[in-house]
């Protein structure tokens, strides 16, 4: 391994103040997002993901002008998902002060979307956001089709689409998604750490960074990550509601010999 695993907070923005549930549920107030990332700053975050959660038409002038505080006074990438339906939607908030976009919903709705994306852009700047979930034989949308055991879910994890997530996961990397940020959506917030299995899969079956996502709760969770095949750790709830800083995550990691920034 030569690359520095990133750390990378993630800010879920509704209406212009970061909030944070458990599996997408009971949101609570986490704070202002620009002081949020000016502290995470500060503290040594290699990245910063902002995911725009209401992502309705009338929430995207109050991200934007997040986008563009924050951009002003961090210096860190940062990520913005949650609503980007279109290459002008990415060009918004690539203007805005954005690094890089995530795209979801609309990238399953038509998959055309991520090479429209990675060839006007560039691969570097667009993230295929997946919210994955284990499916049993029976799922609340009907019997399970996806053969590796996790499907891709909608509408924060609510809504199922009977996709194989680990055979979505590679076809997005092939249409150009330069990254992937992957989310387990039975983990979100639970803190009880992050689903092994799930990255070890989708580091299979995909040869572009991977972004571990979902079941922070302690320093110890992260290093497994990493060997499990996580190119970089993203959390949200350790972080804002101050379990746990960005140093004792990198240092925990520096203690396994995997190289942080």
């Amino acid at each position: 391994m030569s690359l520095a695993v990133r750390v990378i907070p993630c800010l879920d923005v509704d209406d212009g103040r970061v909030v944070k549930g458990v599996n997408f549920q009971g949101l609570r107030d986490a704070g202002d997002p620009v002081e949020l990332a000016r502290r995470y700053g500060a503290e040594g975050a290699d990245e910063l993901t902002f995911l725009d959660v209401s992502a309705s038409a009338s929430g995207r002038g109050t991200m934007l002008d997040v986008v563009r505080r924050t951009a002003e006074q961090v210096l860190i990438p940062l990520t913005v998902g949650g609503g980007v339906r279109s290459a002008e939607d990415v060009d918004q908030l690539l203007r805005a002060g954005a690094d890089k976009c995530g795209v979801n919903t609309a990238a399953i709705a038509r998959p055309e979307l991520i090479t429209e994306i990675a060839q006007r852009f560039g691969n570097q700047v667009l993230v295929l956001s997946a919210d994955v979930r284990r499916v049993t034989e029976e799922t609340p949308d009907g019997p399970a089709r996806a053969g590796s055991g996790f499907e891709v879910t909608t509408h924060g994890g609510r809504r199922g689409t009977g996709i194989d997530a680990i055979a979505w996961i590679a076809e997005a990397a092939e249409r150009g998604a330069g990254e992937i940020l992957l989310n387990s959506m039975d983990a979100d917030g639970t803190t009880s750490g992050f689903d092994l299995e799930l990255i070890r899969q989708a580091r299979a079956a995909a040869g572009v960074p991977l972004i571990a996502s979902g079941g922070a709760g302690r320093a110890e969770d992260f290093p497994p990550t990493v060997q499990a095949g996580a190119d970089a750790v993203l959390a949200a709830s350790v972080f804002h509601f101050g379990t746990l800083g960005i140093g004792e995550a990198k240092q925990a990691l520096a203690a396994e010999g995997i190289p942080v920034r």
